[in-house]
């Protein structure tokens, strides 16, 4: 049974990965960016990558109703003069994150969200490898020079518990090993919710996503006033 239904969840999520015009993932209008979104170039803001897969990328939603859309324009409402790039790509697992750390690199992050984790479960890849693909990551960002912020995931309870535990502990256990800030869990107060979630019980509507920048808010935020305090220090 298990293996049925993640079949139809992967089935399901490639037919909707479709990428039409003006949603990411479905079929609709063009939608313009956010009109309150950052104009200045790359090079004149401090840079946050939000690097993850499909609940990063904003999977079903019109452009600009991803959560790092939304987190920007809390930022901007903030006066936080931050771009935040979205680096998410549906279907990704920590596998592929690994692939594209170097790529992320490029862009000279002063802070990247790793949200890695959903489609490793989803798959019943092994916790453990899970582990090592996300200090990997963590690692290689940190030795360039980025904070990174963690942020953990969790699973329907189909699953089983024994999965469930094993998959679930790797994001406090690993934040707190290698000492970096965690967002509990990303969907926290959208996930589960018919309300805030898509059809797909598996990705946020756009009302959603702005619950889940305001739970990355939560946790970044006061690491931005720290950096703040620190500059007018010096």
């Amino acid at each position: 049974m298990r293996t049925a239904t993640l079949l139809l969840t992967l089935v399901v999520s490639w037919a909707c990965g479709s990428g039409l015009p003006g949603v990411n993932g479905s079929g609709g209008e063009p939608a313009a960016p956010p009109s309150d979104a950052p104009s200045p170039s790359l090079g004149s803001r401090p840079v946050i990558v939000a690097f993850g897969d499909s609940l990063t990328a904003g999977h079903g939603v019109r452009l600009g109703q991803s959560y790092p859309d939304y987190l920007q324009r809390e930022l901007n409402q903030l006066g936080l003069k931050f771009v935040v790039r979205n680096e998410g790509m549906s279907g990704d697992t920590t596998n592929g994150g690994l692939v594209r750390k170097e790529i992320v690199s490029t862009l000279n992050p002063e802070y990247v969200i790793v949200a890695f984790g959903g489609n490793d479960g989803l798959r019943g890849l092994d916790p453990e490898r899970m582990r090592s693909n996300l200090r990997e990551m963590i690692t290689h960002f940190r030795q360039r020079g980025s904070q990174v912020i963690l942020a953990g995931m969790k699973l329907p309870p189909n699953y089983g518990r024994e999965y469930l535990d094993a998959f679930e502990k790797v994001f406090p256990e690993l934040a707190e090993d290698l000492g970096v800030p965690l967002i509990p869990f990303l969907l926290e107060g959208v996930g589960g919710n018919p309300e805030l979630m898509q059809a797909d019980g598996l990705h946020p509507t756009a009302e959603g996503n702005q619950r889940v920048a305001r739970n990355v808010l939560q946790v970044l935020e006061p690491l931005l006033a720290a950096r703040a305090e620190i500059g007018q220090a010096r």
